[in-house]
């Protein structure tokens, strides 16, 4: 089981998460950031992969949501508003988390995974301080441009009078009914979440020379609708000619979705990303 704790954030507001402990002697690491209207619960099958391969995973509920959002709002009604602050205080939390991370593992290797909006934090973050990290993954992700960051309906290449609604996430109907019945989701757009003014505030692009070559791996579905692969191989494309880095990777999936690690190919999904950081962060 893991160890859940929290932190206060510069507003006051109680950001919970988790540290899952690794099995054996831990290598590293991983950070991970969860996408909007969901929370760190959803990522259990990747978190036992990541602690079973020697990862230290610290995942917690961003601003606004799951067990934080909860706290924050007083119930589940408000469930992924981002309260006093926006886009900046929940951006702020994530690196106070890094912080927290640091302290108390100063000697391991540091992997910042972030999945759709987790992966734009992670950009953001990645462009502010990219001294702080050893790795980064970005599941889900997008070139953050109006041209490349899809704002349409997500679900509407799937519309028709059966649908549910959350067929964009995955071919697997067990993860439509799993997210419906999940007390801690919302399935309210990003846009109408955040209000117009904090949604314009995702769009930007990587940094000019981040001065450190920091290895990445990009991973899409191919009919993943927020970017999809022509915007993540741009996004790729950025992160070459724009920041400098020099080990940049893309995995594109046939057939699946925006939630690769709760696609129909999961397996492979994780067994591609464990195999990416044993070139990486290799054990000890």
């Amino acid at each position: 089981m893991p160890q859940t704790s929290e932190f206060t954030d510069a507003h006051g507001v109680a950001i919970v998460y988790d540290v899952h402990a690794a099995e054996g002697v831990p290598r590293g690491v991983v950070q991970l950031l969860h996408g909007v209207g969901e929370h760190a619960g959803r990522y259990g099958k990747l978190i036992a992969a990541l602690t079973a391969a020697g990862f230290i995973v610290y995942a917690d509920d961003h601003r606004g949501h799951g067990r934080t959002g909860i706290r924050q709002h007083g119930g589940p009604a408000k469930l992924g508003h981002l309260g006093k602050g926006g886009l900046r205080a929940a951006k702020d939390a994530v690196w106070q988390l890094t912080g927290i991370i640091k302290d108390e593992h100063p000697d391991l290797p540091l992997v910042l995974l972030g999945h759709s909006w987790g992966s734009f934090l992670a950009q953001m973050l990645v462009n502010e301080h990219p001294e702080a990290w050893d790795a980064v993954v970005l599941s889900g992700s997008a070139l953050r441009t109006i041209r490349d960051l899809n704002a349409a309906p997500l679900n509407a290449k799937w519309e028709d009078k059966d649908a549910t609604g959350y067929e964009w996430l995955s071919r697997d109907k067990a993860v439509w009914a799993e997210f419906d019945d999940d007390p801690l989701t919302t399935n309210v757009p990003l846009l109408k979440l955040f209000g117009p003014i904090e949604a314009f505030k995702l769009y930007g692009r990587p940094a000019k020379d981040l001065g450190r070559d920091i290895p990445m791996l990009l991973m899409v579905g191919r009919d993943d609708p927020v970017g999809g692969p022509h915007s993540v191989h741009k996004l790729a494309d950025e992160y070459r000619s724009r920041s400098g880095l020099t080990d940049v990777t893309t995995l594109v999936y046939p057939d699946a979705r925006h939630e690769i690690f709760n696609e129909l190919q999961q397996q492979e999904v994780r067994a591609d990303l464990l195999a990416w950081l044993d070139k990486h962060i290799p054990s000890r």
